[in-house]
């Protein structure tokens, strides 16, 4: 099969704003298992829409804006229903901001010859296809952007703002933009980290920037990432966290807390928290270490906070679709913690 062939049907991202669950969630809830435990998830996100003052963390984990969950993010951002995003490289750059730029995944097959796929530049993630030279065009893109700024560290925050000025500022891209995450989160005044930038394309695009400027250049600077954020919950002490998967954006926002207890601050542990994983907690491991775990670190209450053993293409749309169509959120007015970031200081 030709290149043409294969990069024909585009993944179409589904929109939780068409579909009302609120009745199927709430009879699950007389269920048992993982249909008992989503019904109760979907309730504790809604209970963080419910009160005005909590600052609602969402973290993202795994492959999915290319898996058709932008839309779903994106709804949250628009509808005021998240106030910072704690994500994955891959996510934000290789994929939302990969599409920002007008480009699409496609439908693939996980029976696929990989080996072919490889000869014509075409990348697979599970049944699902990306064209490697448009990938290599968003690599260069970053780079530029790098280019394009004070050489100095940065924050991965405050580099991502800078991508959605640029999406901002280059009308070309005003069609493909409008359900980027990273450009209504510029827009919205949302903070979005990445901790581990460079583990992505944002990655290639800075090695192209410091290899062609060794001695004066840009950086990402990750503990001004952790500054910043323990920042934001010293400013707004209530929080919630709705976890898509696990790794280092699970731990870097629940380990907020414990930076304000380094600071003698003791700013109250995550009062909600909900997380929707695959993995298994018996080795210990990050993705599937439970919420009960975090506790005895003084990360998240135990009162309001639920597993859901779920994959997040199932789960994240019936969580978020519940939220969405109980209205909630109606009420809730932009944090703009960008804005608190960039203009003002808190004092630590």
């Amino acid at each position: 099969m030709t290149k043409q062939e294969l990069l024909k049907e585009p993944i179409k991202h589904i929109d939780i704003k068409k579909h009302n669950v609120v009745p199927m969630i709430d009879e699950m809830n007389e269920m048992a298992f993982q249909a008992r435990n989503l019904s109760r998830a979907a309730r504790i996100f809604n209970m963080m829409q419910e009160e005005k003052e909590c600052g609602i963390y969402l973290t993202l984990a795994g492959s999915l804006i290319s898996a058709g969950l932008k839309q779903v993010v994106t709804d949250l951002v628009q509808n005021n229903m998240v106030d910072c995003i704690v994500s994955t490289g891959a996510n934000i750059v290789d994929q939302d901001f990969f599409e920002a730029l007008g480009f699409k995944h496609y439908k693939g097959s996980q029976f696929a010859d990989d080996t072919m796929l490889r000869e014509l530049m075409i990348d697979r993630i599970y049944d699902t296809y990306i064209d490697e030279e448009e990938l290599r065009i968003c690599d260069e893109v970053i780079g530029k952007i790098a280019d394009s700024l004070q050489h100095r560290p940065y924050s991965s925050r405050e580099f991502i703002l800078e991508m959605g000025r640029y999406l901002d500022d280059n009308n070309q891209y005003a069609e493909s933009r409008k359900d980027s995450i990273v450009w209504n989160c510029f827009k919205k005044g949302i903070p979005i980290f990445v901790p581990a930038f460079s583990d992505c394309s944002a990655g290639f695009g800075m090695v192209h920037h410091q290899y062609h400027n060794p001695d004066s250049h840009v950086s990402i600077d990750s503990a001004k990432d952790f500054l910043e954020i323990t920042k934001l919950k010293i400013h707004n002490p209530e929080s919630g966290i709705f976890m898509i998967g696990g790794g280092v954006p699970k731990n870097f926002v629940q380990d907020i807390v414990v930076a304000t207890e380094i600071l003698n601050l003791d700013c109250p542990m995550h009062k909600y928290a909900v997380q929707i994983t695959v993995a298994d907690e018996r080795d210990g491991a990050l993705s599937g270490s439970t919420l009960k775990e975090a506790s005895s670190w003084g990360k998240v209450d135990v009162i309001n906070e639920q597993m859901v053993f779920a994959e997040a293409t199932i789960a994240m749309p019936l969580i978020a679709g519940y939220a969405y169509h109980k209205g909630a959120y109606k009420n809730r007015s932009e944090k703009r913690f960008n804005d608190v970031l960039v203009k003002t200081t808190v004092e630590v």
